[in-house]
């Protein structure tokens, strides 16, 4: 059930990693607003995403993939013809769809956070 997916601990993986992630971003904001930020700051900024982006993206999908027999089962969200709107949509193929696009995706936002990495520290 819905309530399984919510316990599992990939679901804990992810909200730790982006909490973390959360309190050093907008740290750095804040800071740098105030023009005073602290390297530690800068520097956890630039850094700690190495460990933090593929842990919070790791427990996002293995969320999504403990998720999806629930989804499949249940139909959740999921619309079927007919309807007045002569529209269909299948949640359990989207979330198989947003899983792949995170072969793409994933490599290119850490490795522009990389690039990022080398030019500020």
């Amino acid at each position: 059930s819905f309530l399984q997916v919510q316990t599992e601990d990939s679901v804990l993986l992810f909200v730790v990693a982006w909490t973390i992630t959360e309190i050093i971003r907008y740290s750095f904001y804040t800071f740098s607003l105030l023009n005073h930020l602290p390297y530690l700051i800068k520097w956890a900024r630039y850094t700690l995403f190495i460990v933090l982006y593929p842990m919070g993206v790791s427990g996002e999908l293995l969320t999504i993939y403990a998720a999806l027999p629930f989804v499949r089962q249940s139909g959740l969200y999921s619309i079927s013809l007919p309807n007045k709107y002569n529209f269909s949509f299948d949640y359990y193929t989207f979330l198989i769809l947003v899983m792949i696009s995170y072969i793409p995706i994933f490599p290119q936002l850490y490795f522009h956070m990389l690039h990022q990495r080398r030019k500020v520290l």
